[in-house]
């Protein structure tokens, strides 16, 4: 049976990159809302020998997730979700955000893992601004809600975000809630998938420079000034980090947030405070 690999926000940036770095035994499944992108990046693909298909999937929709893991899994055996799609910001309100990158990871990692045995991986995506929050602010049990009461998850979010003042402050915040929860749903599901044999690890990037990254980058030149060589990340130089996490042989990492920023995070907090 042929080995599958799944790239939610496969169409361009990271997640296409991470793809570029996948072993080419592996069929690869890219899955974002606009499909011509996406077939755009399958031809990309397949111009470097890959066996690619997009398939049309929105994240924040369970129903949207479920049928793309039916898709993949009748494919071949499915080893890889890398879950790389997401919001920033810029692109959205808080609301969004949350659903997206919150939600979205909970659809991702449940449904695929019903189709996923001994020795696969479930690599989601986080962000730094996962440790942006002051500890306070963030509860998990209030995150439990996302698989029990999703409405009541997304109200007590907001209700948090809403202290900043500006519309971008707040969406910013809702950004790093939805960033955090990440981090903190994918450990979870790390100790309970792993009994089935699922690896599921996180991975936060820094200010990268995608068309994503390149949108925010006007509001965090802080986190290239504090990172040690004071730049953004390549999107090749994630695709690779996030293709190394996902791949199998990589068996002994779960449970844990891999932290690619370029060093922004510790230079911010230690090293090159700003003062």
């Amino acid at each position: 049976m042929k080995k599958v690999c799944v790239i939610t926000g496969g169409g361009s940036g990271m997640g296409l990159e991470a793809a570029k770095f996948m072993p080419h035994d592996k069929i690869i499944v890219l899955a974002g809302r606009t499909i011509s992108k996406l077939e755009n990046a399958v031809d990309e693909l397949k111009a470097l020998g890959y066996e690619a298909y997009a398939h049309a999937a929105d994240t924040s929709n369970r129903d949207s997730i479920k049928e793309l893991a039916k898709y993949a899994a009748s494919l071949g055996e499915i080893k890889n979700v890398i879950n790389a799609a997401g919001m920033s910001p810029s692109m959205a309100d808080g609301e969004k955000l949350l659903r997206v990158n919150a939600l979205g990871t909970v659809y991702v990692n449940q449904e695929f893992a019903k189709y996923m045995n001994k020795g696969s991986v479930i690599v989601d995506v986080s962000s730094n601004s996962a440790y942006a929050l002051p500890k306070f602010l963030i509860n998990k049990r209030q995150y439990m809600l996302a698989e029990t009461d999703e409405e009541a998850f997304i109200t007590k979010m907001l209700k948090k975000a809403n202290l900043a003042k500006t519309d971008y402050q707040k969406a910013g915040f809702a950004y790093a809630l939805s960033k955090n929860f990440v981090v903190w749903y994918a450990a979870k599901c790390a100790f309970k998938y792993g009994k089935k044999g699922i690896r599921v690890v996180s991975l936060s990037p820094g200010l990268i420079a995608t068309d994503m990254g390149n949108a925010e980058a006007g509001e965090a030149q802080a986190l290239i000034r504090n990172s040690a060589e004071e730049r953004m990340g390549k999107p090749e130089e994630l695709g690779f980090a996030i293709a190394t996490v996902a791949d199998e042989r990589n068996g002994y990492l779960a449970g844990v947030d891999v932290l690619v920023d370029g060093g922004s995070t510790s230079g911010q907090k230690e090293y090159k405070r700003i003062k």
